[in-house]
């Protein structure tokens, strides 16, 4: 779900379906009359008639296809949630604590839906192109529903109690929320194609603190409105993250840990240097559409190799 929701993010193709049937929406156009009556409801959206009016049917298909895969998978989702958990309720498999769980879980994806439709809504009245403030909420949302669902997962996959590592839980607790801040800003520089500027690394243009930095008024919106300033965060934050997972494992090589824990530390050392590095790459060879994937995918194994971490590192 996360890797199609790029693609459709890269391929400018979230705005191809203008309305939302949560049922009927499940089937796609059959035959060319179908077709051709999904492709004049697309005319009338602004991205039609201010980007894409060259368009023919044929184009249209493209960018349909993957909005359409993304909501489709939405539905697929949301079956392979609902299905079990009716089955294991009526079969009283479902605890107290398991059951609150599922529900939060079932309000989260079911949030994540509307928030999606509440995105695409913005690109949909006047500006061809969606709120990158939307498009952040829907993308962490996403991350977080993830996040929960490992966190669910994990005390029934690993039921037996360990001893945990107060330091160790607590760094990775400050990680987590560094995480979530950085992959906000991603989406940001996603919403507002803030990559296609300033390609360039260490420095922006020749310059650590470019004057485009303050072009808006009052000055913090320039951290997020201001296709600079969000960049400039979104760089800071990867080499701030990427510091201090440096010194977690540090600290965890100094811990009487067993192997597992050291290896788990070294694995969220490595995503994070391998996705600064598709970072840096993604930025100077200005968003080659490959790279820009692998830099969501890899973040979102980073994320949940620190949501393992915490539960790893928690006191039972």
């Amino acid at each position: 779900m996360v890797l199609i929701g790029g693609i459709t993010r890269l391929t400018d193709s979230g705005l191809s379906m203008v309305n939302w049937k949560l049922f009927m929406g499940a089937m796609p156009p059959l035959n060319e009359i179908q077709w051709q009556e999904t492709f004049e409801l697309y005319k009338q959206s602004p991205e039609f008639k201010k980007i894409n009016s060259h368009y023919t049917i044929k184009e249209f298909k493209v960018i349909f296809f993957w909005e359409y895969l993304h909501r489709l998978l939405g539905r697929l989702l949301g079956i392979i949630f609902i299905v079990p958990f009716c089955y294991f309720l009526i079969r009283k498999q479902l605890n107290k604590k398991l059951f609150i769980q599922s529900l939060v879980l079932f309000f989260m994806g079911s949030l994540q839906a509307a928030i999606g439709w509440w995105m695409v809504k913005s690109g949909l009245v006047d500006r061809p192109d969606v709120s990158h403030f939307r498009l952040s909420i829907h993308l962490i949302t996403a991350f977080l529903t993830c996040c929960l669902t490992l966190w669910i997962a994990l005390p029934l996959i690993f039921p037996k109690k360990k001893q945990g590592n107060k330091t160790l839980f607590r760094s990775h607790i400050i990680l987590f929320i560094l995480l979530i801040i950085q992959i906000i800003y991603g989406g940001f520089v996603a919403g507002l194609d803030a990559g296609y500027s300033f390609n360039t690394w260490p420095k922006m243009n020749g310059e650590w603190l470019p004057e485009a930095l303050y072009a808006i008024k009052p000055t913090w919106k320039n951290f997020t409105e201001n296709r600079a300033g969000i960049q400039f965060v979104h760089r800071t934050l990867a080499l701030i993250i990427v510091s201090l997972i440096i010194v977690i494992r540090i600290i965890g090589s100094k811990l009487n840990i067993k192997n597992h824990d050291k290896l788990i530390l070294n694995i969220i050392l490595y995503l994070c240097v391998f996705q600064t590095v598709i970072g840096i790459f993604t930025l100077i060879l200005k968003v080659p559409f490959s790279l820009a994937i692998l830099h969501q995918l890899v973040a979102f194994f980073l994320l949940m190799s620190v949501v393992y971490s915490i539960f790893l590192f928690k006191k039972s």
